[in-house]
């Protein structure tokens, strides 16, 4: 009866065709739905933890001109946007089960959707490539204080202790990966928590060190210069663009997650600790050990790297460079492998599984934290992974305003895993020429914002924006097809 109600059936039941079917992208059950609150608090704090948002979260406080309350009212509000922007696209995956590339076949098509979910697949494999890089880093560091600088010997402008460090962080994770989502569960219900027990043992270590410079470090930088161009409106928006930026990946793709809840109020309650509370959270404990940073060693650094780099002492050095190690493999898991696992899976479900589709996505990472420093740094990939990132806001709003709007939040889960012309999701070839209509005009202003400076301002905005018109449009051209608006209800 309650898999009735959460609109699931058996899959046993399921009379699917194998280009679009396998046990990995199959509706997961409501018995085998377990994460409640923690695991999704657990997801966001290990998506906050890393390197790179360590240094996005010292450089709000350093770059904006802004009071340090100003500042924290920017981080929380975009954390509740962020947070009822989830919500929306997380509750078809607690309903029915699937993931984002199933899910997205319903407004795409059953083959259209792999267009969106390969974009998808590629920004996540080049910042798991690059998580790789800087969380080797760190690695070689320890390396080179554990064992000396070794030999002279560079290769793609990498040497020795950097390459075996690149060895083994990826290791590590393809390891952790290829064990499957319960093991990634625990990993992720453990490092969140272990995580912050370290970073609060070293703001500690730094407050004994530094005394009362500490709180007056915090104070200055709280005070703010008032420098950013347009004032302080346009500050505050500018950190909630970028703080929406940073997360508009896994906003598409939290049917990934939410798949596994058991409910919704366990989702909504795990978004609202992981999301706006917890980047609060972190967000303060960046602030005071980077005043803390700057009391002992009199540098303001946003770069934890650096900061290992200053510390004269192995032990905290051992035990800063395990921390970064555990963060980066926490958000590589959250945002980095999850979505190109199931990317990969659903472009041949019958040759290529979650583990597999996990496997290449790192293989393909490896060789993006290879190249980082010698190729891809210096042609600006990162600026084509943003673009194929701003591509990804009309998907979002296709799949919300098809699922909720058109179809009133009901989908023939049969019909889904099928490929026969009278399929209800089969359209054109497997294409909707609708949703692809509803993708260009958004696509091209979400893409202006990241290549035309005078747009720049709206890269996190320009995600939303885009994402509005393409719901919009995709409304305003599917309303009249009846005869898809009310698919059944399974079972």
């Amino acid at each position: 009866m309650i898999a009735e109600q959460r609109g699931q059936r058996n899959v046993s039941s399921i009379i699917a065709d194998p280009k679009l079917f396998n046990a990995d992208l199959a509706p997961i059950q409501h018995r085998h739905q377990t994460w409640g609150w923690f695991e999704i608090f657990s997801v966001w704090a290990n998506f906050s933890q890393s390197l790179f948002a360590y240094t996005v979260a010292g450089t709000l406080f350093l770059s904006f001109g802004l009071d340090g309350w100003t500042v924290f009212a920017a981080i929380v509000v975009s954390g509740f946007v962020i947070m009822v922007l989830i919500n929306i696209s997380g509750r078809p995956g607690i309903k029915y089960g699937v993931p984002y590339p199933v899910m997205a076949r319903a407004g795409m098509g059953v083959f259209g959707a792999n267009l969106p979910a390969l974009m998808r697949g590629v920004v996540a494999v080049f910042w798991y490539g690059a998580q790789t890089y800087v969380a080797s880093n760190a690695v070689a560091l320890l390396i080179r204080s554990l064992f000396g600088p070794g030999p002279d010997w560079r290769f793609l402008a990498l040497d020795a202790a950097h390459w075996l460090a690149l060895v083994i962080v990826s290791a590590t994770q393809v390891a952790l990966f290829w064990r499957g989502i319960k093991a990634i569960r625990r990993f992720l219900n453990w490092a969140a928590p272990a995580v912050y027990a370290v970073m609060i043992v070293l703001l500690a270590i730094l407050w004994i060190r530094s005394g009362d410079n500490l709180l007056r470090e915090t104070g200055s930088i709280m005070r703010g210069d008032h420098s950013f161009p347009g004032g302080t409106f346009a500050a505050f928006m500018a950190i909630v663009g970028t703080q929406i930026a940073a997360y508009a990946p896994v906003i598409l793709n939290y049917c990934d997650f939410s798949r596994y809840v058991r409910s919704e109020r366990d989702m909504r309650i795990g978004n609202l600790l992981g999301l706006p509370l917890n980047m609060a959270f972190f967000s303060l404990l960046v602030l005071l050990t980077m005043s803390g940073v700057a009391a002992v060693f009199g540098e303001r650094l946003t770069d934890p790297t650096a900061i290992i780099g200053q510390v004269d002492n192995l032990t905290l050095t051992i035990v800063a460079t395990l921390t970064f190690f555990i963060a980066t493999i926490g958000i590589n898991v959250v945002a980095n492998f999850i979505a190109p696992a199931n990317d990969l899976s659903n472009l041949i479900p019958s040759r290529i599984s979650f583990r597999f589709g996990g496997l290449l996505a790192a293989l393909a990472a490896f060789v993006v934290s290879a190249l980082w420093v010698s190729v891809i740094s210096e042609f600006g990939v990162p600026k084509f992974v943003n673009t194929l990132g701003a591509v990804l806001a009309p998907a979002y709003g296709i799949l919300i305003a098809d699922y909720y709007v058109i179809r009133r939040q009901r989908l023939d889960i049969d019909a889904i895993f099928r490929s026969d012309a009278d399929s209800a999701y089969y359209y054109t070839k497997g294409w909707n020429r609708r949703a692809l209509v509803a993708f260009v005009i958004p696509t091209v202003f979400a893409v202006l914002t990241v290549w035309l400076p005078a747009l720049e301002f709206l890269l996190g905005f320009g995600w939303l924006i885009g994402a509005f018109l393409a719901c919009v449009i995709y409304w305003l051209i599917s309303r009249g097809h009846r005869a898809e608006r009310h698919a059944p209800n399974n079972p």
